[in-house]
C-alpha cells in the first residue's frame, strides 16, 4: 500500500497514529537541525517535520519542489497551528521517507498566484492543473455535473449518447470536418450540437433524453468560447413551452442549492425579447441593477419633445437617441466624462461621441449641449429620463442598432464602475418570444435566429406563407440568462414534415437541397413524430459563473488558446505525406 491517508485527511483526533502519505513537495523550509516540508496532493496539504535524525539523509538526498515522495511517521499536534489549513492543527513527525520520482524545476510557481503567463501555463497544463485554484475549478465542475445528473434522473430523463462523426449541414457556425479514408473525397462533420439526433430520439419514443456532451464549432474565439465545448443537452416529448421552463427552472434551482447553498424559491422573472431590447439594448440583460435605457427617440420617432425642438444636427439626424441615468454620479469631472467619450468612440463600440447632463443635488442642470438646449428643455429631458438630483444622464445618438448596442455596453460599464455587478449575486431570467427570423444583409435573405427546426408561435404559423410577415413572426423559443450571460437556450420544435418543408423554403432552401441535407429527418416525421421541445445549457459557462469568473478556460482541463491551438500538444499540426495520400488529400500552398 503506497499510502494510508491523503494529505487533506488528518485532523487533531488522529494524533499518535502511524500513517503513510504520498504526494508532491510544495515547499521545503530548513531551520538548523530540523526541516519542514509541505506535502501536497489533490486533497490538501500536510506539514511534515523531519527531525535531526533524518536531516543528514536530507543533506545527502535533498528534496526539491514537485518531487514525488512517500513518507511514514506519527501524527503530532502542531505547536504553531495554521487556521487557514484544514490540516493546520497537526503535522507528521517523519520516521522514514522515499523519493519516488525527482522533478525538474517547474517553469512557474505552482501556487494560486503563479508567476507564469497564460501561454506558458497552457504549454505546461499538467503542471498548471496542480495549482489549488484549478483544482477547485475542476472540483466545482464535477459537482455541477453530478447535481445535473441527479436532478434529471429524478425527472425520468435517460442519458443517451449520439455520434460525433455526422453529416455537415447548413445554418449555424462553420463545421469542423473529418476526411473519410474509406470513402475518398467525402467528409464527416463534428456536431455543433446533437440537435437532429435528439429530435430523432423523440420520434423513437424516448420522451426524456439528456446528454452532457461535447460540441464543436469552428468560430472566432474569446474568453467564453472554445472550439470544443460542453453542453447539457435535453429534449422532451408531449410538452409545451411552459413545461420546459418549469422543468429546467427546477434544474437550475437544484444546482444552485447544491453548489452555492442558495435557496431559489421564487419563480424566475420572464421578459420578452422586445422588452429586453427596448429596456436593456440586448437579449441577455443583466438585471442585478436597474439603469434601464430611456428611449428618447426611436427609429426616427421623437418621444421626448426637446429633441423635436432643438436645432442640433447630431440629434436631428439621429434615428435613435437613448439615455441612462447613472445614480449619484453628477459630480463626475471633465476628465471622467472625456474618458467616457473616448470609450464610446472605440471601434468595438463605434459611436461618434457622447452627450451628458449633470443633474446636481441642488436641482441645477449642466450639460455638454448647453449651447443647443435651454434649462427648461434640459429639465424636461431629465424628467422624461427618470433622473433624480445627483444623477449623471448619459446620452447616445445615432443609428438604431449601433446606438442600442453601444448604450447596452455603456450601461454595463457604469454598472461595473458602481459595483452593481456583484459576482456573488445571482439574478436568473427567462427571455421569451424571440423573432423566428433575422435578415442577413450579406446573404440578402432571411436566416433562422435560432435554428431551422424552431417552431413559430402557434398564432403565427400561417405567416410562414407570407414573406412580408417574416419580420413579425415570433419563435416558440426561450433563453435562460444569468447576470447578463446567456446560459442556455431552446425551443419547441417543428414536428410535421409539411411545416418543416415550409420553414426550409422560407430560408431559401430548395426542395432538393432540403431532401439532400435533411431527408432523414423529414422522412422520420412521416412515422408518427410527437410534439417535442428542449433546451441546451452551456456547461462550461455555467461552471465559470458559479465559480465567479468570466472565462471558461480555467474550468476546462485542457483548453485551447484564443487561436484555437493546444499549446501543450502543439495542435493542430501538419500530416505527413503518407497520411495525406491515404485520405486522398493534397495541400495547396
Amino acid at each position: 500500500m503506497y499510502r494510508t491517508h491523503t494529505c487533506g485527511e488528518l485532523r487533531i483526533g488522529d494524533t499518535t497514529k502511524e500513517v503513510t502519505l504520498c504526494g508532491w513537495v510544495q515547499t521545503v523550509r530548513k531551520f538548523g537541525s530540523i526541516t519542514f516540508v509541505d506535502l501536497r496532493d489533490r486533497y490538501g496539504i500536510t506539514q511534515l517535520l523531519f527531525n535531526e535524525a533524518l536531516n543528514s539523509r536530507l543533506d545527502e538526498t535533498p528534496l526539491g519542489r514537485e518531487y514525488v515522495i512517500q513518507v511514514k511517521g506519527t501524527v503530532n499536534e502542531r505547536s504553531n497551528k495554521n487556521a487557514k489549513l484544514p490540516t493546520g492543527e497537526i503535522e507528521l513527525l517523519v520516521t522514514d521517507f522515499a523519493i519516488m520520482n525527482v522533478a525538474s524545476v517547474p517553469p512557474f510557481t505552482i501556487e494560486d498566484l503563479s508567476d507564469g503567463g497564460d501561454e506558458l501555463r497552457m504549454k505546461y497544463r499538467y503542471l498548471d492543473l496542480r495549482r489549488p485554484t484549478l483544482k477547485r475549478n475542476l472540483e466545482l465542475r464535477y459537482k455541477v455535473n453530478r447535481a445535473v445528473r441527479n436532478y434529471l434522473d429524478t425527472q425520468g430523463f435517460w442519458d443517451i449518447e449520439t455520434p460525433f462523426l455526422i453529416k455537415s449541414t447548413p445554418e449555424g457556425a462553420r463545421d469542423f470536418v473529418v476526411p473519410s479514408r474509406m470513402n475518398e473525397g467525402q467528409f464527416y462533420a463534428l456536431p455543433q450540437s446533437p440537435q437532429t439526433f435528439k429530435q430523432l430520439l423523440m420520434v423513437s419514443g424516448y420522451d426524456r433524453y439528456y446528454q452532457i456532451v461535447k460540441c464543436f464549432r469552428d468560430e472566432d474565439l474569446r474568453a467564453d468560447r472554445q472550439p470544443e465545448f460542453t453542453q447539457i443537452d435535453c429534449e422532451m416529448s408531449f410538452v409545451e413551452q411552459e413545461d420546459i421552463l418549469q422543468t429546467f427552472e427546477g434544474l437550475f434551482k437544484q444546482v444552485f442549492h447544491e453548489i452555492k447553498g442558495l435557496p431559489m424559491t421564487d419563480a424566475f422573472p420572464r421578459m420578452t425579447w422586445e422588452d429586453a431590447m427596448h429596456h436593456f439594448g440586448n437579449d441577455k440583460p443583466d438585471i442585478r441593477f436597474e439603469m434601464k435605457l430611456q428611449n428618447l427617440k426611436v427609429k426616427g420617432t421623437v418621444h421626448c419633445q426637446p429633441f423635436a425642438e432643438a436645432d442640433f444636427k447630431v440629434t436631428q439626424d439621429a434615428a435613435t437617441i437613448l439615455a441612462i441615468c447613472v445614480p449619484n454620479a453628477a459630480d463626475y469631472t471633465r476628465k471622467q466624462t472625456d474618458e467616457l467619450t473616448e470609450w464610446v468612440k472605440r471601434p468595438q463600440i463605434g459611436m461618434t461621441g457622447l452627450l451628458f447632463i449633470k443633474y446636481s443635488v441642488d436641482g441645477s442642470l449642466k450639460s455638454s449641449v448647453d449651447k443647443f438646449f435651454n434649462a427648461t428643455q434640459l429639465k424636461e429631458i431629465a424628467t422624461y429620463s427618470g433622473a433624480q438630483p445627483g444623477d449623471l444622464i448619459l446620452l447616445l445618438a445615432g443609428g438604431e442598432d449601433r446606438t442600442r448596442k453601444a448604450m447596452s455596453e455603456l450601461r454595463l460599464l457604469m454598472g461595473e464602475r458602481l459595483g452593481l455587478r456583484d459576482a456573488n449575486v445571482y439574478k436568473p431570467l427567462w427571455v421569451i418570444d424571440f423573432p423566428l427570423f433575422e435578415y442577413a444583409e450579406e446573404e440578402n435573405r432571411f436566416v433562422a435566429r435560432h435554428h431551422p427546426f424552431t417552431a413559430p408561435k402557434p398564432e403565427h404559423l400561417s405567416w410562414l406563407a407570407l414573406p412580408e410577415k417574416y419580420e413579425e413572426i415570433k419563435a416558440n423559443a426561450y433563453d435562460i440568462v444569468l447576470n447578463g450571460t446567456e446560459i442556455g437556450g431552446g425551443s419547441i420544435r417543428i414536428f410535421q414534415r409539411e411545416l418543416q418543408e415550409q420553414m426550409f423554403a422560407a430560408l431559401g432552401m430548395s426542395t432538393e437541397e432540403a431532401q439532400e441535407k435533411f431527408g432523414f429527418l423529414l422522412g422520420a416525421f412521416e412515422y408518427g413524430a410527437p410534439p417535442h421541445g428542449g433546451i441546451a445549457f452551456g456547461f462550461d459557462r455555467l461552471c465559470a459563473l458559479l465559480g465567479g469568473q468570466e472565462s471558461i478556460r480555467d474550468f476546462i482541463a485542457f483548453p485551447k488558446n484564443n487561436s484555437g491551438r493546444d499549446m501543450m500538444l502543439d495542435a493542430p499540426s501538419t500530416l505527413d505525406g503518407h497520411q495525406l495520400k491515404e485520405l486522398g488529400l493534397t495541400i495547396e500552398s
